[in-house]
């Protein structure tokens, strides 16, 4: 605990997105209004937290009249219906007399029901439901609105493109970057230098490193996103984590070069009977568990660690009553201090776990095998 507190930066970033965290729970889900003040309602909130959404809901508030606002600020819908290419804002979605969100566009009417956007059947105008809840009115549309996290994917690349073009442009000018390019150079160097190179070779570590150095950055600022009150979990969406998991493996497996395909179909140096058994060990492992072990991992562990935090800083609604306002509230915030502390550095390891297999399935891919 000694060596972290002597790094006053680090505790400084953790209380600075601890205090951006939203304290103050508050239900904005369809059918649902209010602070949220019980255990289940707490657990349902952080469910929902996690999710991706249409719009960004930042805190809520009672004001002198006694009435919940909600601060936030909607994002672009856009969808394929039966009537074609539907836009619209997410904030023209309102309650209906059964509590449900409704919107009127195009000549259509559309229902948003925990998080998914519906197309209410011709002339319909609520939501009707079988026994388990499935709507029986409504069919769902492809959705290819901008939502939470896609702005976020969008943000972050935009950042991305400024902050290592400036980078390129330093380079060739001058030997010795200056700036924010200085923050940037260590650690493109260390991905270089740590990542890269002893896990590919000398040989060909260069030509990966601009996707390894991609990832890196795309995964570590979006998890670092992840623990501001924005609501980012992009990360923490499983389609994210799949679809880079995807992309390293369409990598190694077209780069893989004849030694990587002659080892896994027909392994060198084992008895003929041996070798079938093997290739399908290693086919499932090259096409199945590989990809899977890199989007599970990263997906599990930013998801998990929102939960505990939000579970953390909860315990001053749950608790109120056994320990006291200032009780809980004390107990919450050294709690929830610490784990956003660990958070932070949760945030650089699994950039750095994921960059790191990455570079290892890409290196046994195009390793130059010596037959003897």
């Amino acid at each position: 605990m000694t060596k972290i507190l002597r790094k006053p930066n680090l505790v400084l970033t953790a209380l600075f997105i601890f205090l951006l965290q939203p304290s103050l729970f508050a239900k904005s889900d369809e059918g649902h209004e209010g602070a949220v003040d019980t255990k289940d309602e707490v657990g349902e909130y952080i469910l929902h937290h996690i999710k991706d959404a249409h719009d960004f809901h930042l805190f809520s508030y009672t004001d002198s009249h006694g009435e919940r606002k909600h601060v936030g600020f909607p994002l672009p819908v856009i969808v394929w219906s039966s009537k074609g290419l539907t836009t619209f804002m997410s904030s023209k979605f309102h309650h209906d007399d059964s509590g449900h969100y409704i919107v009127e566009a195009n000549g259509t009417r559309f229902v948003k029901l925990h998080s998914k956007i519906y197309e209410l059947d011709e002339g319909a105008t609520t939501v009707s439901f079988d026994e388990e809840h499935h709507p029986t009115n409504a069919h769902k549309v492809l959705d290819f609105s901008i939502t939470k996290s896609v702005f976020g994917i969008l943000l972050v690349g935009l950042l991305m493109f400024i902050w290592f073009a400036g980078l390129a442009r330093q380079y060739k000018k001058k030997k010795i970057p200056t700036g924010f390019g200085r923050v940037l150079e260590p650690l493109v160097l260390y991905v270089r230098d740590e990542i890269a190179r002893p896990n590919i070779g000398e040989k060909r570590y260069r030509e990966f490193t601009g996707y390894l150095l991609t990832v890196f950055f795309f995964i570590w600022i979006l998890n670092l996103l992840g623990l501001t009150p924005l609501g980012f979990n992009v990360t923490g969406q499983l389609a994210v984590t799949a679809a880079l998991a995807i992309f390293t493996l369409i990598i190694y497996t077209f780069k893989g070069n004849k030694g990587y395909w002659g080892h896994m179909l027909w392994m060198p140096g084992v008895p003929y009977l041996i070798r079938p058994v093997l290739a399908i060990i290693e086919v499932a492992g090259a096409f199945l568990i590989k990809p899977f072990s890199l989007l599970v991992r990263l997906f599990a562990n930013i998801s998990a660690g929102h939960i505990v935090v939000m579970s953390l800083i909860a315990i001053m609604v749950t608790m109120k009553s056994e320990m006291g306002a200032v009780g809980a509230t004390s107990l919450s915030f050294v709690l929830s201090f610490f784990i956003t502390l660990i958070e932070v550095l949760v945030a650089f390891l699994q950039a750095y776990i994921f960059t790191m297999l990455s570079a290892l399935f890409i290196g046994m891919a195009v390793e130059e095998h010596d037959h003897h």
